[in-house]
């Protein structure tokens, strides 16, 4: 993998821009393309026993004279000194199917491999927008903590002025410094989460060490269709993991057929040719031939009729496997949608509790300078405001991240 291209603070990141560079620097992408180039290496493996196998032989002998092979074979073969080389050929002709299964085999688990590498890359992408929603929603928040401590700063300013004035007691004051140390431990502990989500996002890009990046924000897809039972049927079509194991399925039938198929003779056209530079005076000086070969399986203690069986077995529990993930598919595309439903009714309730919450501080905030409240309804107002702001803050990034995996669901993340 060559040099990543810089990926700075100062440089605004797109969730597009995201994505693209996640796809070409994840070595998770570059693992899986690899694989499925090495799948492409098994089709062309299946397919070499359709082409001609041609030789060159070298032979050199040093025979005891007028001597044959005798033991070990039912042949008897004369054995001249000699040194001779030459071809072979051997062309299939037919072996009944066999080496066009396995070819169509190998080819569909070249397809599986390519649909789980799909997977892989909206796996990836999967991670970049539920990152960079994460950080745009940590961000968000800390800038709500950022304003919640402004606001503590400027209420104990006007606290501390009005017990100097002896017009509210040092216990107000005491309350208000509580209420901005909080402020500044719910901001530090926001820089925590928004700073974990900055790495996130750079793992997510394949990026070694974690960086800032300066995010533009998203627009809100269109509304959830009220009925799951699309969104499922378009998961069943196109969810890449699905497709891959139905390739499988199909290889794993392929394959069974040609383990059938070892019980079928074999046919093949052989032929030889070439010279006897030096040897046996009783030797010719060239030699050539030509011939077919049947070969036709007799016995063999059922190893075929075995090979046969498991592999079908094999085919059957992968189907079985089939149905179990199309059920899984299923139902994590009706959870999804159930979570990105009540992420968008969330929205909602959010931005109204923003609104209550404003107007409760404001009633607060008049009731304390008239002495009408104490410095406790104040705090208590104002840390509801805050609460409110980031959760306001935060609706929004989570409903796109629910939208983002009810994407992944339906096999639909692009």
């Amino acid at each position: 993998m060559g040099q990543q291209p810089a990926v700075t603070a100062s440089t605004k990141l797109t969730l597009a821009e995201a994505k693209a560079y996640a796809l070409r620097n994840n070595p998770r992408i570059h693992s899986a393309d690899s694989s499925t180039e090495a799948a492409q290496s098994g089709v062309d493996e299946a397919r070499a026993a359709f082409f001609p196998a041609l030789y060159g032989l070298v032979t050199a002998v040093e025979a005891q004279h007028s001597t044959i092979l005798a033991a070990g074979t039912l042949q008897t073969s004369s054995l001249y000194s000699r040194f001779a080389s030459g071809i072979a050929l051997n062309q299939l002709v037919t072996d009944f199917g066999r080496t066009s299964n396995l070819t169509h085999s190998a080819a569909l688990r070249r397809e599986a491999q390519a649909n789980n590498a799909g997977a892989v890359r909206q796996q990836v992408l999967l991670q970049v927008e539920q990152a960079y929603f994460q950080a745009l929603g940590g961000n968000a928040a800390l800038r709500a903590a950022q304003a919640a401590v402004d606001n503590r700063n400027v209420t104990l300013r006007q606290v501390r002025a009005l017990a100097q004035s002896s017009m509210r007691s040092t216990l107000d004051v005491s309350f208000a410094e509580v209420a901005e140390s909080q402020a500044e431990l719910d901001l530090y502990q926001t820089e925590n989460v928004a700073t974990e989500a900055q790495a996130f996002l750079a793992a997510a890009l394949g990026l070694d060490q974690t960086q800032s990046f300066s995010l533009l924000d998203e627009p809100m897809p269109d509304p959830l269709d009220p009925n799951p039972d699309p969104y499922i049927q378009s998961a069943l079509r196109k969810r890449p993991e699905l497709r891959a194991l139905q390739n499988t399925l199909d290889a794993a039938r392929h394959f069974a057929d040609a383990e059938g198929r070892l019980k079928w003779p074999t046919v093949s056209l052989l032929a030889a040719a070439g010279g006897v530079p030096a040897g046996d005076r009783r030797l010719p000086d060239s030699y050539s031939a030509a011939g077919v070969n049947v070969n036709i399986p007799i016995l063999n203690g059922g190893l075929f009729s075995a090979r046969h069986r498991e592999a079908e077995e094999r085919a059957d529990a992968i189907e079985s496997d089939v149905q179990t993930l199309s059920l899984q598919v299923a139902r994590e595309v009706r959870v999804a949608w159930l979570e990105a439903n009540t992420a968008a009714k969330r929205l909602a309730v959010a931005a109204r509790l923003v609104t209550q919450a404003n107007v409760a501080l404001h009633l607060a905030q008049t009731r304390y300078e008239a002495g009408l409240g104490s410095i406790v309804e104040l705090s208590q107002a104002q840390l509801n405001q805050t609460a409110a702001e980031i959760q306001n803050a935060t609706a929004r990034y989570d409903y796109l991240n629910r939208r983002a995996l009810l994407s992944y669901a339906m096999g639909d993340i692009q």
